[in-house]
Order: structure tokens, then sequence, then C-alpha cells
């Protein structure tokens, strides 16, 4: 990704040290992705997939983020994500 700056999130957990995480980073177990694909299409995954499927996945964490904050919560529900 030639240039790109990579920004990074803070993730607060209660009691606990606050980590950093790249907005790049892949949030996809690899290795169950690609079991998954093979056994649903038998076809193979390249690995380029786990970035789009992160940038996917966290396009529609911060969309459930911003549900639970409108509706004053401080917990990301199933229904968030509707």
């Amino acid at each position: 990704m030639g240039g790109a700056r990579r920004t990074r999130r803070e993730i607060r957990t209660p009691g606990k040290a606050i980590a950093a995480m790249s907005d790049n980073e892949v949030l996809v177990v690899a290795s169950k992705l690609k079991t998954y694909i093979k056994s649903k299409g038998d076809m193979k995954t390249s690995g380029s997939v786990l970035e789009v499927l992160s940038d996917r996945i966290r396009t529609l964490c911060d969309q459930a983020i911003d549900s639970a904050n409108r509706d004053g919560r401080k917990t990301v529900l199933d229904r968030d994500f509707a």
C-alpha cells in the first residue's frame, strides 16, 4: 500500500492497559476463512481477501458503534449490525 499512513485506534478495556490497533490490521482468522471457502466452493483464497474483508468488518463495526452510541449504550449488540 505504497506510502499509506497507518493510523491506530485505541481499545479501552476496563481495568486493563490500553491497546492500540492499526486501521489495517487483519481482523479475520486466515486459516478459518480459507477452510470455509475451500469447503463451500472448493476454491483457494488470495491473501488480499483478508485485508478487504477486514476493511468491511471495520466499516460494519463502526456503524454498529454509532448505533449503540445513538441509543446511549456502551455495549454493541447484535441488533446494531442490522
